[in-house]
């Protein structure tokens, strides 16, 4: 974990100095967004889907079918969607890094470029860290946009709830801090799955066996520190008496 945080340190030395490998960005990227969209729309759709049947049964029995649409987009997006696309692409993305870059490590590639004078984390690390910080919000964004439709097609076909009511429900309980909220969440664990997987893969030693230990501990990391920094983050973010439900009523 330390070497995690030095890691964080030297990226954020070496972005204020403007090192930044276009290339390999813009590679970094689309393995990291295209690749991991159906994925996160797959699960996202589902997820929407069940958070309705389990809210829409227990809301129309107290009379509250009418705020089911603006319950689900408030989970979606201060809660589900960020953590949920951050769980995912800690295991499909975070686990990639680590095993590259520790297979990297024990074959010496690594000690070879250190030889030619390019510099690792300038080369490996930076890349991955910008395409993790700038996809995460995008996927973020369209697993709401999907949890949300999974939402409204069970609403409306098993539950018989107007789709005007779902829509107008959904958009008087969310406010635009909610949105920004979920980008910024987005952000934060997005920089960590990338340089908790760098991290891991940079300090790979064994052969290997060394990166099959490397990668699985780096998605383990990963998801425990995704789940407490989550915590904090709403901590700060929501704090004081919530009045979504007062606005939606």
């Amino acid at each position: 974990m330390l070497a995690a945080i030095f890691l964080g340190g030297q990226v954020l030395v070496h972005l204020v100095r403007g090192k930044i490998h276009r290339r390999n960005t813009l590679e970094q990227m689309a393995a990291v967004g295209p690749d991991s969209l159906f994925i996160a729309l797959l699960t996202a759709i589902f997820v929407g889907a069940v958070f309705t049947i389990q809210v829409a049964r227990e809301f129309i029995n107290f009379g509250a079918g009418n705020i089911i649409g603006g319950v689900l987009s408030l989970a979606l997006t201060r809660e589900l969607s960020p953590v949920l696309t951050a769980v995912i692409l800690a295991g499909r993305v975070g686990s990639a890094f680590a095993a590259e870059i520790g297979t990297m490590r024990v074959t010496e590639q690594i000690d070879a470029m250190l030889m030619l004078r390019t510099d690792p984390i300038d080369y490996l690390v930076i890349p991955r860290v910008l395409a993790c910080f700038l996809m995460l919000p995008i996927l973020t964004l369209l697993s709401l946009v999907t949890g949300m439709l999974g939402g409204f097609i069970v609403a409306t076909n098993i539950y018989n709830l107007s789709d005007t009511v779902f829509l107008d429900s959904a958009r008087d309980f969310l406010g635009v801090w909610d949105i920004c909220s979920a980008m910024i969440k987005a952000c934060c664990f997005g920089i960590l799955i990338a340089v908790i997987g760098c991290s891991w893969g940079l300090t790979t030693t064994g052969g290997a066996k060394g990166v099959g230990q490397s990668t699985t501990t780096a998605v383990v990391t990963a998801l425990l520190i995704i789940f407490v920094s989550n915590f904090f983050l709403s901590w700060l973010m929501f704090q004081g008496t919530g009045s979504a439900f007062l606005q939606g009523l």
